[in-house]
C-alpha cells in the first residue's frame, strides 16, 4: 500500500464529476482521433490512398468545421494550406500562420476528413455522408468546451443548421453548444459571386469574426505570459534555496 503522511491526505482533492466527464471527454476524441487517421473505408471508392486530415489538440478553443480537403491539402496533410487557407488567415482573420496553425487554440474538423477527388467540370465532389456519420458528427458533440465554433461554407452549415439558407445563417447570430457559432461562405475563389453579390459579409459580419478570434487569440497570449512568468518566478526561489543550503 502506498505511504502517505497527513499533509500529503490533506493536499489531495477527491476527483469531482465534471472533472471524471472532462477527463473521459479527453480519452473518448483521443481514441476518435487515432482511430479517425487510420481509416480507409472509402479508399476503393476514391481510387487512390486516403489520407484523413485532422488536426488540432481535444482542449482547443476554436472548433473550425468545413467541407472537405482539396488536392493541395491531401498532398501536404495540413488544413487549409492552399489559396482558400491564404485568404482566411490573411484576408478574412487577420491571424498569423503561427496562430492559425495553434493546436491549443484551433480544432479543425470537416464533413469529409479525407479529399474526394474530382468530379465532373474538374471540381472536387462532395465529401461522402459515410464520413459525418462516422466521424465527424461525434467529433462535434465531442468538442463541447470551445468557446467560439466557425463553420464554413454551405456542405458543412447544411449539416449543422438543415433546412436553412445560407445566406441567412451567415448574417444571425447563432450559437452551438450554447457558444458564439458563426457561418461563413467558403472562400474559395470560385466563390466570387457569392461574395460580389453579399457585400455585407465582408463590411459588417467579418469584423464580428475577427474581434472573436482575436479575443480568445489575446487571452492565449496572456495566459502564456502569466505562465512564463510563474515559472521564472518558481526557477528563481529554487536558485535562491539551493544557494541558501
Amino acid at each position: 500500500m502506498e505511504n502517505l503522511d497527513n499533509e500529503e491526505l490533506q493536499n489531495r482533492v477527491p476527483e469531482g464529476r465534471e472533472e471524471k466527464a472532462e477527463r473521459s471527454r479527453e480519452e473518448e476524441l483521443h481514441r476518435l482521433m487515432k482511430d479517425l487517421k487510420q481509416c480507409r473505408y472509402c479508399e476503393e471508392e476514391f481510387g487512390f490512398e486516403s489520407r484523413p486530415i485532422q488536426y488540432g489538440h481535444p482542449n482547443a478553443r476554436i472548433l473550425h468545421i468545413s467541407q472537405a480537403p482539396g488536392r493541395k491539402v491531401h498532398e501536404i496533410g495540413r488544413p487549409f494550406s492552399d489559396l482558400s487557407g491564404k485568404t482566411l488567415r490573411e484576408s478574412w482573420y487577420q491571424i498569423s500562420d503561427e496562430d492559425f496553425y495553434n493546436p491549443d487554440v484551433f480544432y479543425f474538423t470537416v464533413m469529409g476528413h479525407c479529399f474526394p477527388g474530382k468530379g465532373k467540370g474538374n471540381y472536387d465532389r462532395k465529401p461522402p455522408r459515410c464520413c459525418w456519420e462516422r466521424w465527424t458528427r461525434r467529433e462535434i458533440e465531442l468538442m463541447d468546451q470551445c468557446d467560439l465554433y466557425l463553420v464554413v461554407g454551405q456542405e458543412a452549415a447544411s449539416r449543422l443548421f438543415p433546412g436553412r439558407k445560407l445566406a441567412d445563417l451567415v448574417f444571425e447570430d447563432l450559437t452551438l453548444h450554447g457558444k458564439p457559432c458563426f457561418v461563413l461562405p467558403h472562400p474559395s475563389p470560385l466563390n466570387r459571386k457569392w461574395l460580389k453579390d453579399h457585400p455585407a459579409f465582408e463590411q459588417e459580419r467579418l469584423p464580428l469574426v475577427r474581434q472573436a478570434i482575436h479575443q480568445i487569440l489575446e487571452e492565449e497570449k496572456e495566459k502564456d505570459a502569466k505562465k512564463l512568468n510563474q515559472d521564472e518566478n518558481r526557477h528563481a526561489t529554487m536558485r535562491t534555496t539551493r544557494r541558501e543550503e
